[in-house]
């Protein structure tokens, strides 16, 4: 019986993830992969232990799936976008794997933004640089570590660095190809781009771009040994982690908004022809002449996560000794919380914001009569609500008819219908648990002729699990709630760093 198998690297985990032909999933197998942070605003991984955890995670699965290896037909990987893994001439890692979290080339995108480069970086790649971006990362290696950058032979992405484990190959697919140096127009690496950024050196060093369905090696005997798949196994090219959890749900169809709640408040359309926007990256989608169109910020389901681990530590170690879920555990507050008004809001820029680097969270109208609940029910809500700026601007460049939902929060119905209601669309969860790395495998199948193409895969195989229809008296609600958190956003935006300044006094 044919199955596949598809790597999903996150920022804290590396997931192995094998699904029978029918789309079904037979085993999960996980590993930590630990981030250092040597500096402020520094953060990085050891590329070598990343692929020792990856190669114990596909060898755990295999083993949990209760098939042979070589019931395996075909595998690919997807994992974080941006950041940088480079290797020298000898294809050995030349600096730590650098992660999209980090942010140490802060003083070079300032300097890009006074020098105007932004608007002419917009115009030629389809997106503005940010601090985690090749680009940007690329140029503070030329500029604080010389002697490195001078060494620097390959530019790869993280799920790129795992092909190359896998199948000794070097290369890259068009999404990934597309985060800081293709042209917008022609979807292929662009001169001018180099340029901009003053980094025409590193020309030689981009990696060929592939189709993310085009088998690009095959399992070496060495990566054989120690995964345990069978050598000889195809490896497709794979893709970039935000479209390839879009592919998992299906989301790649005109007029539908995919939305990934996770770390990252993900809001993405595709569309046959680019349109540009500072407010969204356009970058290659995965077939050409398609383009994915990005609205991002750090500033997702990760607020709800700290609440959890700051304010509910109690909870979660009564919940976790008897087997129980947290979330269930605090299920009846939250849903108590939702049907009784409140002055409460909550903007989620604990680790990052749509405002940038400066903007921080904040409870606003919390009184003493509110409870855990109020404050669990807004900070749900301040989520959805980022989503919705990013979604709102989305729809004034392209149509948007239905939302379709992914991320671990996404199983909570009731947080699923706030987005339906916030953002007054129907709003599809599709079954499907593990969606970019199911993104990843439906491109090994393709690859392999299973399916004509990923999406097509995505058609055929993706289940909805169910729609949720937005309640106009409550979208009203919401639209209400909205525009008061954006007025306060808003005149925020003065004094967050002067608030900032405030942790840097004696």
């Amino acid at each position: 019986m044919p199955s596949l198998l598809g790597i999903d690297n996150g920022l804290t985990v590396t997931k192995a993830v094998i699904f029978d032909a029918d789309g079904s999933q037979l085993s999960v197998a996980r590993r930590r992969v630990p981030q250092s942070m040597p500096a402020p605003r520094f953060v990085e991984r050891d590329m070598a232990g990343l692929w020792r955890a990856t190669a114990e995670a596909i060898r755990e699965a295999i083993a949990l799936s209760g098939r042979p290896a070589e019931d395996i037909k075909a595998v690919a990987a997807t994992a974080h976008g941006d950041g940088v893994y480079l290797l020298d001439a000898e294809r050995r890692p030349l600096a730590p794997g650098i992660l999209s979290l980090d942010s140490r080339a802060g003083a070079v995108i300032d300097r890009w933004e006074k020098e105007g480069l932004f608007e002419q970086a917009l115009a030629e790649t389809g997106q503005m640089p940010h601090v985690s971006a090749p680009s940007a990362l690329l140029a503070w290696f030329k500029e604080n570590q010389p002697e490195r950058y001078a060494k620097i032979a390959y530019v790869l992405a993280c799920k790129d660095w795992l092909r190359f484990c896998l199948t000794g190959t070097v290369g890259t697919d068009r999404t990934e190809a597309s985060t800081s140096f293709t042209n917008v127009h022609s979807q292929d690496y662009s001169p001018e781009a180099l340029r901009l950024y003053g980094l025409e050196a590193l020309a030689p060093a981009l990696p060929q771009i592939s189709h993310s369905a085009e088998i690009v090696g095959e399992v070496t005997a060495k990566a054989a040994e120690l995964t345990g798949l069978a050598k000889g196994t195809p490896v497709a090219s794979g893709l970039h982690d935000v479209t390839a959890s879009a592919l998992g749900i299906s989301g790649h169809e005109d007029d539908v908004v995919s939305i990934v709640a996770g770390t990252y408040s993900i809001n993405e359309v595709v569309s046959p022809a680019p349109k540009l926007d500072g407010r969204w990256f356009c970058r290659n989608a995965i077939a050409p002449g398609r383009w994915n169109n990005m609205s991002i910020s750090p500033a997702s389901a990760a607020n709800y996560d700290w609440f959890l681990d700051t304010l509910c530590r109690g909870d979660q170690a009564e919940a976790s000794s008897v087997g129980a879920s947290i979330h269930a555990r605090l299920g009846p507050e939250i849903d108590a919380a939702l049907k009784r008004p409140s002055t409460l809001l909550f903007h989620p820029y604990l680790f990052g914001s749509p405002f940038g680097n400066l903007a921080s969270a904040s409870f606003v109208g919390l009184h003493g009569w509110h409870d855990r609940g109020d404050m669990l029910k807004a900070v749900l809500e301040g989520i959805v609500f980022n989503h919705r700026y990013h979604v709102e601007a989305l729809r004034q460049g392209f149509a948007c008819r239905e939302v379709r939902l992914t991320g671990g929060v996404s199983r909570n119905a009731a947080f699923a219908q706030m987005f339906a209601d916030a953002l007054n669309l129907p709003v599809t969860v599709a079954d499907v648990d593990e969606a970019a790395a199911f993104g990843a495998a439906l491109c090994a199948g393709a690859a392999v002729g299973l399916f004509s193409s990923p999406q097509e895969g995505a058609r055929a195989m993706v289940a909805k699990a169910h729609v949720f229809e937005p309640d106009p008296a409550r979208s009203r609600l919401y639209d209400e709630r909205y525009a008061i958190y954006a007025g306060i956003a808003e005149a925020l935006k003065p004094h967050w760093a002067r608030l900032e300044s405030l942790g840097y006094q004696a």
